[in-house]
């Protein structure tokens, strides 16, 4: 009789644990990716000239992108936003960057903006590729004159691409070490019991890259902590560099200027020229 009730209990416990894991995979698309597709805003609202893209994956979807020109410039940086909204949110970061003399190219992922498709982690990685291809093979520049830039997500995306190629340096801002980190300090037990859909294994990533890297967090970082920032840096490679922001996870590095900006010059003069 004893032995039969807690068969049961297992078996319920087990059955409630698949249906937990079930739901919970089911629902992780919306709780990582927050795209919107009207765009609320262009370059030129910016005051910045700049030309409409599209780029085709090697997976035959169309993404939409800008390509802003800087007079002279000879190194070009590739934008990877975060989780939420799209290009025409991006305005404050593509000054600052402009203003760096760089050219710039930032695009959207599949499902945000006016590109195709619905995001996931290996599309996301697809996408990368494709802009990165863009620049190489379209507009002929070197892979010592792209630098790559992401924040949050983005930087778990721009990471993933600088370890099949050999950018000029990466600059990872405000980024978790992995998925399952973030899950471990957002839901600590349920992190435990459930299958995560979705890796984003920065910190893996990041120990396969060469290039000069670039690490930026905020101790008052409200959405990815501080320390998941820091395990970043400490898993990259030399040569390496920390830059700490003030402020909040979505507006830290407007926050922070303009030592913000001077931190980016600071590192892309020492090492790329």
């Amino acid at each position: 009789m004893v032995r039969d009730t807690m068969l049961g209990t297992l078996v319920i416990l087990g059955l409630a644990l698949l249906f937990l894991n079930v739901w919970m995979y089911l629902q992780q698309p919306g709780m990582i990716f927050y795209p919107t597709r009207q765009l609320d805003a262009t370059p030129r609202d910016w005051g910045l000239d700049y030309e409409d893209l599209r780029l085709q994956t090697t997976d035959g979807l169309r993404l939409h992108g800008w390509y802003l020109p800087h007079p002279g410039a000879k190194r070009v940086l590739l934008f990877f936003h975060g989780n939420a909204g799209n290009i025409s949110h991006r305005g404050d970061s593509v000054a600052i960057f402009h203003r760096l003399g760089l050219n710039v190219l930032l695009f959207d992922y599949r499902g945000y903006g006016r590109s195709e498709g619905s995001p996931d982690e290996a599309g996301l990685a697809v996408d990368a590729r494709a802009a990165w291809d863009y620049l190489h093979e379209t507009r002929g520049f070197a892979p010592d004159q792209i630098i790559l830039f992401g924040r949050s997500l983005g930087g778990a995306v721009a990471t993933r691409l600088a370890a099949g190629v050999r950018p000029a340096a990466l600059i990872v801002e405000s980024t978790f070490s992995s998925a399952r980190d973030m899950a471990a300090r957002i839901i600590p037990l349920l992190s435990r019991l459930i299958v995560l859909r979705y890796r984003f294994n920065t910190a893996d990533y990041i120990q396969q890259v060469t290039c000069p890297v670039l690490v930026i967090h905020s101790p008052e970082d409200d959405i990815i902590p501080f320390a998941l920032g820091q395990k970043v840096y400490q898993a990259a490679n030399e040569p390496k560099a920390f830059l700490t922001l003030r402020g909040d996870h979505n507006f830290g590095f407007v926050q922070s200027q303009p030592e913000y900006e001077q931190g980016l010059d600071r590192f892309l003069r020492q090492y790329l020229d």
